[in-house]
């Protein structure tokens, strides 16, 4: 005996699934644009450090976002 399921998604789903497309390919954009920074991947290679490695630098962990971005933004 075979079964079959039929799942059916309502019209409206579709229209603003389609209206949203072009927000969520910005958003995706955005987000690759910022990951390509140098200063991000800087970010990711501190970050991956051991506490004493940071240590070793004079860094804290959580000093870490300041010491990359300190010379474009003021936080």
């Amino acid at each position: 005996m075979a079964h079959t399921a039929l799942n059916t998604v309502p019209t409206v789903f579709g229209v603003l699934n389609l209206l949203a497309k072009p927000f969520s390919a910005l958003g995706k954009g955005l987000v690759a644009l910022a990951e390509a920074d140098t200063r991000y991947k800087k970010l990711n290679s501190l970050m991956a450090m051991s506490d004493a490695e940071l240590a070793e630098r004079g860094l804290k962990r959580d000093e870490l976002v300041h010491h990359t971005f300190s010379d474009s933004y003021y936080i």
